[in-house]
């Protein structure tokens, strides 16, 4: 199988056809995904990649561009909120880690029938939230409570003993503050992933199978025509074009550009858009790869966030696993960018205003003016006072260890509410035209983790008639896609326990609170 990068890159060594049946703008992993899956379902359809980047998962699902959690609601405490009666709400957790299970099928299925090349894109990775102070302490302990009780997370462990949370990452612990309430929860069944290499498999498998790629070919409009197709206007990017400008028509459009996608839709001028806008939100991370610092931490830590911070800027830090090599990351520091994308144009914001969504944003951002005074206080903060905020998770971190690195950008989704105005909303979200003829995704996380769940969503709301005859092939690649239990629940369950008894036995730090070399081997029977 060859890569991406292997494939031919300029539309002069491509047949150039007027009319296709699938248009895929992006080369991220929401396309390739949803190319993916209509290949399976649909070998015959004839598909259409366009990126304007000079390959594919270079914004977005770029790893270093993203957190690579493999969102599973494990550690994410965004996802568990405190209800005003003191209970805790389970159900966006449950949900995700239910969509985090469907990409999980999917990417087995891939495997075994040989449309993935290998399994180094993800690693088993424990995933951990850690806590100070009384009240967040009592927080934890009755999430645990309730989300152990479920079948999704009954091997998730909860402890306030500090030796025990040297055991799962030492680097949380060593010269804390004696006297500081501390609590912890793990879960071994957790994963990192570099959803850059996921994509590039995806993508080059999709090219195998007779898809065309256009790289460096950047999609400026998308108009209907007469008889409700998609004429999409194209430029050739690259320096030695033979022609810069080329149109193609589409029978579907997907809109996969990431912060891009709202200008293209509103392009398109389907109704569904009217009334979205979108904030960016860049961000920074710090990151290093000395192997000293890296050998005694491997587990993906989540805090709370600050008073104000978006879901996207919850303090983390975590292993990371990039081209086979480990790094650790801590982040992220929240920034402000125009731009929408981060090889974009900075009027990005500008020009996506438009008088019907006008309403939305200025709503949006009356409502959300503590999140403004956040992104206002990360920018003024000074770079010993970010670090400072590495140190609370690591006591022993020292800068010279640690290097900045700029991460993705983020475009939050703002839509009309009930009442007509706008608000700031967490997440993603489908926005498909009425007769199902172009869709996009809008937002951010839990993004790539969910991809499967949000682009069967897609086919369905895009397809409704063929929907139903796919159903039976798209339930033979994912039995729990519809939220259910997986078609044999006792193999899972057995799988479960023997990658915590594996973890448990590896993750044991030594005499000198080193980790295991064995800890970061690849262990293909147990990561997917």
């Amino acid at each position: 199988m060859t890569s991406p990068a292997q494939t031919p890159r300029d539309a002069a060594s491509l047949v150039q056809k007027d009319t296709v049946d699938v248009v895929l703008i992006g080369g991220g992993i929401m396309s390739a995904t949803l190319g993916t899956l209509i290949q399976q379902l649909e070998p015959t359809w004839s598909i259409r990649i366009y990126e304007r980047l000079d390959d594919v998962a270079l914004e977005s699902s770029n790893p270093w561009n993203n957190a690579g959690t493999g969102h599973a609601a494990l550690c994410e405490l965004n996802y568990t909120p405190e209800r005003p009666d003191g209970s805790i709400d389970i159900s966006k957790a449950v949900r995700i880690n239910e969509q985090f299970e469907a990409s999980r099928e999917l990417w087995h299925h891939l495997l075994a029938t040989g449309r993935l090349a290998d399994d180094s894109f993800i690693h088993r990775t424990p995933h951990m939230t850690f806590v100070r102070g009384e009240e967040n302490v009592d927080y934890l302990r009755r999430r645990h409570a309730t989300l152990s009780a479920h079948p999704l997370f009954r091997d998730l462990e909860f402890t306030t003993d500090r030796s025990v949370i040297a055991q799962w990452a030492p680097l949380l612990t060593e010269d804390r503050d004696p006297s500081e309430p501390v609590a912890a929860t793990r879960s071994t069944a957790g994963t990192d992933i570099d959803f850059g290499n996921l994509t590039r498999q995806l993508v080059a498998a999709m090219v195998d199978q007779g898809a065309e790629l256009f790289l460096q070919h950047e999609v400026r409009s998308i108009k209907r025509t007469r008889d409700g197709r998609w004429r999409l206007r194209v430029k050739d990017r690259s320096w030695n074009a033979p022609q810069r400008r080329s149109t193609v028509t589409a029978r579907f459009v997907f809109v996969g550009a990431g912060g891009g996608a709202l200008p293209l839709l509103q392009s398109a001028g389907i109704p569904e858009i009217k009334g979205f806008g979108g904030f960016p939100i860049s961000g920074e991370f710090l990151r290093t790869s000395n192997p000293e610092v890296v050998a005694r931490h491997h587990a993906k830590v989540y805090g709370k966030a600050d008073v104000g911070a978006p879901p996207m800027s919850v303090p983390h830090l975590d292993t990371r696993v990039v081209d086979g090599k480990t790094y650790l990351m801590f982040g992220p520091y929240a920034g402000f960018s125009p731009k929408y994308l981060k090889k974009g144009k900075y009027l990005g914001l500008i020009t996506s205003l438009r008088l019907d969504n006008l309403g939305s944003m200025i709503g949006a951002g009356l409502k959300n003016l503590d999140l403004t005074r956040y992104l206002v206080g990360q920018l003024a903060a000074a770079p010993e006072t970010k670090f400072h905020a590495l140190q609370q998770f690591m006591p022993t971190a020292h800068p010279k260890d640690w290097e900045k690195i700029t991460a993705g950008q983020r475009v939050q989704v703002i839509k009309k509410d009930a009442d007509g105005k706008g608000v700031l909303q967490f997440g993603t979200e489908v926005v498909a035209s009425a007769d199902g003829s172009i869709a996009g995704l809008l937002g951010a996380s839990p993004g790539a983790s969910t991809a499967v769940s949000a682009m069967v969503d897609v086919l369905k709301r895009c397809f409704p008639d063929r929907f139903r005859t796919w159903r039976g092939t798209l339930a033979s690649m994912m039995p729990s896609l519809d939220g259910g239990v997986p078609a044999d629940a006792r193999e899972i369950e057995t799988t479960q326990d023997a990658a915590a008894e594996l973890s448990a036995a590896e993750i044991t730090p030594g005499p000198d609170g080193v980790l295991p070399a064995s800890v970061y081997e690849s262990h293909a029977d147990s990561r997917l």
